[in-house]
């Protein structure tokens, strides 16, 4: 019986199937990446009590590439955690990507009084609102950063949630709103520390 090319040189046959075995983990991983979770090492102290340095977080990808299949921006809830593109990076700066937390929207007005407390206003809370009452844990409320903003069309404020002194480069200090289109998503799981395994489920706007 005649063998084929392939059954003639098995050892061609063996580093094809390495090679193509390594191109489809590859690829997988660059689809997965791009279009289903990403994860996310937190570096710094601007979101705890809720993070800590180190921490590692799973973004979840689906509602953008969701929003984007219909050529539309991803909105994500207020209070929603976020990994974001910094909108202010340069190349050479550490800061490529930001976490931090959704507090307003477009044409919303955000007050940060000098003991720290937040005020939300819109059309629907002419009187204002404190967004941070829904969060499971309360940011520390001490700011350095008071002030006024209205949110711009198309983009979110964000704050961390240590907003003591300079902890937190936020909306309120340097960083400015986000634009909708540099969010890469919500923080769906925290898979490190072993300890502190859980998923992250948001309230409704």
């Amino acid at each position: 019986m005649k063998s084929n090319f392939w059954q003639r040189h098995k050892t061609l046959t063996d580093i094809l199937g390495i090679f193509f075995f390594i191109i489809s983990v590859t690829i997988g991983t660059i689809l997965i990446n791009s279009f289903i979770f990403q994860s996310f090492t937190i570096v710094g102290g601007s979101m705890e009590n809720t993070f800590h340095d180190g921490d590692k977080v799973i973004i979840n990808r689906l509602p953008i590439t969701w929003a984007n299949l219909k050529n539309s921006n991803y909105t994500p809830k207020r209070g929603e955690i976020i990994v974001f593109k910094n909108p202010q990076y340069q190349p050479g700066m550490k800061d490529q990507y930001i976490i931090k937390r959704v507090i307003a929207f477009a044409g919303e007005k955000v007050k940060v009084n000098n003991n720290g407390d937040v005020t939300v206003f819109n059309s629907g809370h002419k009187n204002g609102f404190n967004p941070d009452s829904n969060f499971k844990n309360e940011p520390k409320k001490y700011t350095s950063h008071p002030g006024e903003w209205i949110v711009p069309e198309n983009e979110i404020f964000v704050m961390g949630d240590n907003r003591e002194g300079n902890n937190s480069y936020d909306s309120r200090s340097g960083l400015g709103t986000v634009p909708l289109y540099d969010i890469v998503g919500p923080v769906a799981f925290r898979i490190f520390p072993v300890d502190k395994i859980r998923t992250f489920e948001y309230p409704q706007n």
